[in-house]
């Protein structure tokens, strides 16, 4: 393939790249209506925003490790984020950052929730699953002693006829939800561990033609009697349970009970107004900031310039498209990133711009002093890059909440501003290089 015929390929890329990426980028529901061109597209991507953009719900808990061995606690601590993560994961709370600190306290920022209330029991509702078997009728004649001067219906009484096993919520492997065969009513299934296994089935042999209940922080929710022994760790509760129900108790079972007790020490719920604020102050700066870069470039590298600027609007509509399908949560210091990164990605032009000057006073062709000045150009680039790379990995790894958002939108913006300047940048230079009226060196900033 000629080199010619590689570039105006290359071309057709990139304004197929600016097609699509504007499309990810705009809002939904707006923009041109494609419909009538017998596409039917719809954008339904959106940007996450943290929780200094939108508000939300910021707690601090404190975990009591005090029964817990010096070598596990830290183990333990780790148990109680990850069940905690799980949960608020459930209840479909859009990027929960849940992280530890000192040792025993848990951060939890959960963005878009404003009521506290609900985010307390959401993190610290425990389900107590039991499994309760009758008592004997010795047992029950020495309970219904114990209430003979109450007077409770034997209907109810009746509830207070088990007692607890060693069966619960601890030995329970996962749940779900089926369905009836016959009656086609929903039911949760839960499966035991080994342990369970082995439990339930020693209940099962010794109760059989009798009630086991299963309650769910001290409620029964089903009282099945047991028709023969059931040996492979499955036990199905049947309750008519609407659909929603029935999700809702295997969620709930599902989440797993906290490995150590914790309590709030600290509650705050964030305003969206100083979202709000921030965004637009933010947008306004960063205006004004690519507004003067725009007038720069053009005024002082001039056609080089202009090409930047294209090449600038392009790099910016990608990234923005990778923080909506990966997607990024966006923070302030997540934004900062980015415009650090736009940045990086002038710098990139400017020291290409410079060694293709260079190349030009040399009396080199425009066509190969493009080419020179990328090839020159490239280690400068690539070791500045890798360095911040490098830096943003490390800052990723060992930082907080804030730190990391910041260094994980400045290392893609990095990555993908070296791809721009390669691929981009030159390939537009190229095409506005086979232009005859554009070879003047004034274009190319450069006094004849």
């Amino acid at each position: 393939m000629s080199s010619k015929r590689k570039t105006l390929l290359n071309f057709l890329l990139i304004i197929i790249l600016a097609v699509v990426t504007s499309y990810i980028v705009y809002p939904k529901n707006q923009g041109i209506n494609i419909q009538k061109y017998g596409i039917n597209y719809q954008n339904d991507l959106k940007f996450h925003l943290g929780l200094d953009l939108q508000g939300g719900t910021h707690l601090v808990y404190q975990s009591d490790l005090s029964q817990i061995k010096e070598e596990d606690r830290e183990t333990a601590l780790e148990g109680v984020r990850d069940v905690i993560e799980r949960r608020v994961n459930m209840f479909g709370v859009a990027e929960p950052i849940v992280q530890t600190s000192k040792k025993d306290r848990l951060i939890i920022e959960l963005a878009g929730i404003k009521d506290v209330n609900q985010a307390i029991k959401m993190i610290g509702e425990t389900p107590l699953l039991e499994f309760k078997e009758e008592m004997n009728e010795e047992e029950k004649i020495e309970m219904r002693e114990q209430f003979k001067d109450v007077e409770i219906p034997e209907e109810y009484l009746a509830q207070f006829f088990y007692k607890n096993t060693e069966l619960g919520g601890k030995q329970l492997e996962r749940a779900d939800v089926i369905f009836d065969p016959n009656t086609n009513e929903a039911e949760v299934q839960l499966q035991f561990n080994s342990e369970g296994k082995d439990l339930f089935g020693e209940i099962t042999k010794r109760n059989v033609g009798k009630k086991v209940g299963i309650y769910l922080d001290n409620v029964p929710i089903s009282v099945p009697v047991v028709n023969e022994p059931i040996t492979d760790g499955k036990a199905v509760i049947s309750g008519s349970f609407s659909i929603d129900e029935a999700k809702m108790l295997v969620q709930r079972l599902n989440a797993g009970a906290l490995p150590v007790p914790i309590s709030l020490i600290s509650q705050q719920t964030v305003g969206a107004s100083l979202g709000k604020e921030s965004i637009d102050k933010s947008l306004i700066a960063g205006f004004v900031g690519l507004f003067l870069l725009i007038l720069f470039m053009i005024i002082y590298y001039r056609l080089q310039g202009l090409v930047s600027v294209f090449a600038l609007i392009l790099y910016s509509l990608i990234v923005l498209s990778i923080f909506k399908f990966i997607p990024i949560t966006l923070t302030l210091s997540g934004v900062a990133g980015f415009i650090l990164s736009i940045g990086m990605a002038v710098d990139a032009n400017v020291l290409i711009f410079e060694r293709i000057k260079e190349e030009i006073r040399k009396g080199k062709p425009i066509t190969i002093a493009i080419n020179e000045g990328f090839a020159r150009a490239w280690s400068s680039i690539f070791d500045s890059n890798v360095s911040t790379i490098i830096t943003c990995v490390i800052l990723a790894y060992f930082g907080t909440s804030i730190i990391e958002g910041f260094a994980i939108t400045l290392g893609i913006g990095v990555l993908l501003s070296m791809f721009s300047a390669i691929f981009i940048t030159k390939n537009l230079l190229k095409i506005v290089a086979t232009i005859k009226p554009l070879r003047n060196l004034w274009f190319f900033g450069v006094k004849k």
